[in-house]
Formats: structure tokens, C-alpha cells, sequence
């Protein structure tokens, strides 16, 4: 998933469970999607029968499709890579990741808030950091401003690619891609109907294309 201009492009989070399928494809067909990740549902865990049809829309669609935490199963179902999400031993699990998955394959890493993290990840070959502002935070706003420095320091310095997750609305996409994100994060909702993420996608898509112009 290696970023082909100065364009930030979209990644795509979807909650595998009920009605996953109809809201990726809606998703796909509203606006060029790079990267399609597949969460597991709230409280369960990821399994072939809800990640494959997931898996097969995005590359249907020529998108990256890639795995939360199971490089296992992601190289059974001949997926694109694995997202490995922060925990305390993140370098070990990506290690995990890499062994199992292969070199070809994509492995990105969420360093959650720590620059040492970010660093000595990419470093060891990620193929992309991550920084979010997580839903479950209370302090929303705290966390997207933290966001949004990472991201900045990030774009300054270094040359692997960076994903800025969690971005819910047009204008806070399009503030991330000024800062210099190669890919933007959003997450199709898993109560939102295929129409309502029709709409969402295509939004976002559009302020992309603003701040392309804009830089």
C-alpha cells in the first residue's frame, strides 16, 4: 500500500458481523479505497466465514485487504497483510506478524501515542504507523489533538508511510491530509445502512480532493 503521489488516500476499517459485505461494497464503489481493514465484531474474534467475503470485496475493488492481529489467518485466506494493533510488546508482535505472514506481505503498525514505538517499528520494516484517536477515549479532543501532532512529526521527518486513524468527518479528514497523512482512516459504522456509508465515503473523498488542491 505504498503511497503513489502527495494525495492522501482513504483506508477503510469495517467491523466483520451483519450486513459487513453491503456497507464495504457501497463503500468501495463511492470513492477509490487503497486499504480495506477487517475488524472483528464487538466482543468476538475474526474468523474465516465473516473475513473472507470481506477480504475478496476489497481486492475485487484492486484495495489492500488486510487483517486486525491474525497474520495466520490473513495468509490462509490469502489476504494482502495484517494490522498489528498497539499492545505492550509491539515490537515482538509484529516480529510475530512478519515471521508468519512473510516478507511480500503488508504489516502495519498502530504505535498508540509512543514516538519510540513509531520508530524503532519502522526501523524493523512496518510498512506503515499508525496513530488514532480511538472512540472508547473520554477525552476526545485530547486524544485527536495528540493525533494530529503525531501526525505532523511523523510527515516532517520520516519517509515511511502514515496512517491517521479515526477521521469522522470531511473537515477533520481533510485537516489530517494537510498535515501531511498518506492515508486517512475512517470507520464504516457497523450500524450505519449501506447508503448512509455511501454518502460518508464519498464526502471524505471529496475533501481529499480539496486539500489536494489546497497543497
Amino acid at each position: 500500500m505504498a503511497q503513489t503521489d502527495n494525495t492522501s488516500q482513504l483506508y477503510a476499517v469495517v467491523e466483520a458481523g451483519e450486513a459487513a459485505r453491503e456497507r464495504l461494497e457501497a463503500a468501495l464503489a463511492a470513492a477509490d479505497i487503497a486499504s480495506v481493514l477487517i475488524v472483528p465484531a464487538t466482543g468476538g474474534k475474526l474468523d474465516a466465514a465473516s473475513a473472507k467475503p470481506l477480504v475478496e470485496a476489497a481486492q475485487r475493488a484492486g484495495a489492500a485487504a488486510l487483517l486486525a492481529d491474525d497474520a495466520e489467518l490473513a495468509r490462509a485466506l490469502a489476504a494482502d497483510g495484517v494490522h498489528v494493533n498497539a499492545d505492550r510488546d509491539l515490537a515482538g508482535s509484529y516480529a510475530l506478524a512478519r515471521a508468519a505472514i512473510g516478507q511480500r506481505a503488508i504489516v502495519g503498525v498502530d504505535a498508540g501515542i509512543s514516538r519510540h514505538d513509531a520508530m524503532t517499528l519502522a526501523e524493523a520494516g512496518a510498512d506503515y504507523i499508525a496513530f488514532g484517536a480511538p472512540a472508547h477515549l473520554k477525552d476526545r479532543d485530547k486524544a485527536r489533538t495528540r493525533r494530529d501532532e503525531l501526525v505532523a512529526w511523523w510527515a516532517e521527518i520520516f519517509e515511511v508511510p502514515c496512517v491517521a486513524f479515526d477521521a469522522e468527518t470531511a473537515r477533520e479528514a481533510e485537516a489530517l491530509a494537510l498535515a501531511g497523512a498518506d492515508f486517512i482512516g475512517i470507520r464504516l459504522g457497523a450500524g450505519a445502512t449501506p447508503a448512509a456509508t455511501r454518502d460518508f465515503v464519498a464526502d471524505i473523498a471529496a475533501a481529499l480532493a480539496v486539500s489536494e488542491t489546497a497543497g
